[in-house]
């Protein structure tokens, strides 16, 4: 595995006032934010793991689409808080989170599949068959 079948294709940016998280204490601040997910890319030879950090996510505000060999994942952050409390200070902000990833040739969108678990993204790319690494038997003569 010498080269990476996906890569990262934007910086860490936040779109949105950090004022606008203070403006509105009783309840989850309404925010334009977008957010890069904190993302980790493993591979193995047959697929490609690809783990983003989204807290606050659950599935159905998830999407995955791939089109024109680009990976985009997407999901809206929605954070309820304990009834009967009033919020008076936050740390975690809510929002949106975005990010692209660009796909080389030698993974299969096919056969991409996506699962959210306590947060984590998982999504994972089979590679295609004639990308895969295999080990070359040596004939000898005898």
């Amino acid at each position: 595995m010498t080269e990476t079948q996906v890569v990262k294709s934007e910086t860490r940016i936040r779109t949105a006032d950090s004022e606008q998280a203070t403006t509105q204490p009783s309840q989850a601040p309404a925010t334009d934010a977008t957010y890069l997910p904190d993302v980790d890319i493993c591979e193995n030879g047959d697929r490609v793991l690809l783990l983003a950090d989204m807290p606050g996510v659950d599935s159905t505000t998830v999407n995955v689409t791939v089109e024109n060999n680009v990976l985009t994942i997407e999901g809206q952050a929605q954070v309820e808080h304990p009834q009967g409390y009033e919020l008076v200070g936050q740390e975690y902000e809510v929002g949106k989170y975005r990010r692209a990833f660009a796909l080389s040739d030698a993974v299969s969108a096919d056969g991409i599949k996506a699962r959210l678990q306590n947060g984590v993204l998982e999504v994972t790319i089979p590679m295609r068959a004639a990308a895969k690494r295999r080990r070359i038997k040596i004939e000898t003569q005898g």
